[in-house]
């Protein structure tokens, strides 16, 4: 290999590892998870085990990369994913029903993949101002999940397409429906989707055991 070759492999790796953006740091016991520091406090919030945080990581990579190579025109097609504890979102705009059955069967084949749900529309690409206004709804809905004093906000994930807030996470029966009600509330939502793998009060404690994040206390 030449020398150009090494430094191309070096970057590229260091590039995949910055849009991973995932890395164990060794003797400090900190998993750096997007653009956190999850350790002490953070990971007690994150019901997810330390594995589970860097699969889901690594499968979103993996999903942008196939399906930016299945479907390379992204003037007409424009899928967003996201994964929690191994189960994927897809939201976004594709042309075609065919082509969201495909998106679909691609991310599915991804290694550690669960499950995918499949949100995505037919249709034109949202403009830059719907995206924007999607960010910003998303932006209050956690607001205002960090201020319920019942609910730990960093155990659920909120992604929005065109008014629709889907709310991922592990999360019991009772947390589920209040962090519903709590994005219905957020001016410019349409309507709420709760895409979250429910736990019992025991499985929960259980979970707790073993992560070391804790249940959020009913009021």
């Amino acid at each position: 290999m030449t020398r150009f070759a090494k430094r191309t492999s070096a970057s590229l790796l260091v590039a995949a590892a910055a849009l991973a953006a995932t890395t164990l740091v060794t003797g400090c016991g900190a998993l750096v998870v997007g653009t956190a520091i999850v350790g002490g406090a953070m990971i007690a919030t994150d019901r997810r085990t330390s594995g589970a945080q860097v699969d889901d990581e690594v499968i979103e990579l993996k999903a942008n990369g196939r399906i930016g190579e299945t479907f390379p025109n992204g003037d007409i097609v424009r899928i967003n994913t996201t994964s929690y504890n191994r189960m994927v979102l897809l939201t976004g705009e594709v042309p075609t029903e065919a082509d969201k059955t495909t998106a679909e069967q691609v991310v599915a084949r991804i290694e550690n993949v669960v499950s995918v749900v499949n949100e995505l529309s037919v249709g034109p690409p949202n403009s830059f101002n719907e995206r924007t206004k999607a960010a910003f709804i998303t932006s209050k809905v956690k607001a205002s999940l960090v201020d319920a004093k019942d609910l730990f906000a960093n155990s659920i994930k909120v992604v929005t397409h065109r008014g629709v807030v889907y709310l991922m996470g592990r999360v019991t029966e009772r947390e589920a429906n209040r962090a519903a009600e709590i994005a219905r509330g957020v001016s410019g939502v349409v309507k709420v989707v709760k895409v979250f793998e429910i736990l019992s009060e025991a499985e929960l404690a259980n979970s707790a055991a073993r992560t070391g994040a804790k249940p959020a206390s009913a009021p």
